[in-house]
């Protein structure tokens, strides 16, 4: 586990990149999939104690009728079985992972489009005019590890500030967890 905090070039404004990603369910994904002022986008995992520590969260998250949250996984499935298509199909079908849909990035073709280097990796885009643009990129929660109790949350107040078409003027600083483990 080696904690890394993400430094993407994606500036509040920027554009969402666009992707096409198998999701567990069968489907194939791309940001046009998706019909929701608030787009969370989060770049996760199923191994990472970091990741799994937001997965309440970001379930939550999930079940809010004007939020759409996309977990992509991008972690090299050979080296690490736990990130493997079935094992994120076997996470949605327990409910462990219950977001709106989970994708999988073989090459990390995507995570790098967005410069996504940590699980999780939270990128929160509003539309406008029809295209999504990035409003938030930062930290999910204040809990700074994956064994601490939260008792701010920074997305939250992100999401409502997209919801009631305001700028997000929280910073709390970059997300932070293990590395994305590229294939």
């Amino acid at each position: 586990m080696a904690l890394q905090e993400s430094d993407s070039e994606l500036e509040t404004g920027d554009a969402a990149p666009d992707f096409e990603l198998p999701g567990v369910d069968g489907e194939t994904y791309t940001l046009d999939s998706f019909d929701t002022d608030a787009l969370l986008v989060v770049f996760t995992c199923n191994h990472c104690p970091y990741a799994q520590a937001k997965f309440d969260l970001l379930n939550d998250v999930a079940r809010e009728d004007d939020v759409t949250v996309v977990g992509i996984n991008a972690n090299d499935a050979e080296e690490y079985p736990e990130d493997s298509v079935e094992k994120m199909q076997e996470f949605v079908e327990t409910g462990r992972v219950a977001y709106d849909a989970y994708l999988r990035d073989e090459s990390a073709d995507v995570a790098r489009a967005y410069g996504a280097v940590c699980t999780p990796d939270p990128f929160l885009f509003r539309r406008e005019d029809g295209e999504y643009r990035l409003a938030y990129h930062g930290r999910l929660d204040d809990a700074m590890g994956p064994d601490e109790e939260a008792t701010e949350f920074y997305i939250r107040q992100a999401i409502d500030s997209v919801r009631a078409g305001e700028a997000v003027d929280i910073d709390p600083g970059p997300s932070r967890g293990c590395g994305i483990k590229w294939p």
